[in-house]
């Protein structure tokens, strides 16, 4: 049974925390994570992009000079791609970038996401944050003290306004409701942050 460690937010540790061999001790499948990622970033276009081809650029009717005896190139109209203030030749347009993913596999990358956390022993399980209030400092204090100062990812299991505001001034800090976790920012931050509510949240929802 994998187990990662339980501090409270002095970054005291109180012992080890045992987590579900079925979430976090599951066959790594990186292929399963890529395909996930690489879904997740094309989900996110938006899509709208947009060019102009030479028949919707405004102007170019007449022919600019005569086909021949100029000495110049035969031209059939100034919105030609080769002309400045022409057309695009092979634009792009509006599109939908949405790829689908079998909900199995987002389970399986997911299971491979949060193994390798507690694998690297880049995760930590917090029992509360002492928050009464946003404290930017004691946040960035305790990312100091359990060596988690860059990018981590706190899951929560409710709205903790204190936690919200207090890493939002730190760069690369981010905030996640276990309720919209994903493989994507799971492993786009170096370490996890998760409080006991959320841990027992995964492995009743993804467990089974």
């Amino acid at each position: 049974m994998p187990l990662v460690k339980r501090v409270n937010f002095r970054g005291d540790v109180l012992g080890d925390f045992e987590l579900s061999d079925e979430i976090f001790g599951a066959p790594v499948h990186a292929y399963a994570m890529h395909q996930v990622v690489v879904a997740h970033l094309a989900n996110l276009r938006v899509g709208t992009h947009n060019t102009k081809n030479r028949g919707d650029v405004r102007g170019g009717g007449r022919k600019p000079w005569r086909q021949k005896h100029t000495g110049r190139a035969r031209a059939g109209s100034t919105r030609s791609p080769i002309w400045v203030g022409g057309g695009v030749a092979h634009g792009p347009h509006p599109r939908d970038y949405h790829q689908k993913v079998n909900r199995k596999v987002r389970r399986i990358a997911l299971k491979s996401a949060l193994t390798l956390k507690a694998q690297e022993n880049s995760m930590v399980v917090v029992d509360s944050f002492a928050l009464d209030a946003p404290r930017t400092k004691s946040m960035i204090s305790f990312l100091d003290r359990i060596g988690a100062a860059k990018k981590p990812l706190f899951l929560i299991h409710e709205h903790i306004h204190p936690v919200v505001k207090s890493a939002s001034n730190i760069q690369g800090a981010m905030v996640l409701n276990v309720d919209s976790v994903n493989v994507y920012d799971i492993l786009n931050h170096s370490y996890l942050i998760a409080t006991p509510e959320a841990i027992k949240h995964l492995e009743e929802v993804f467990g089974g």
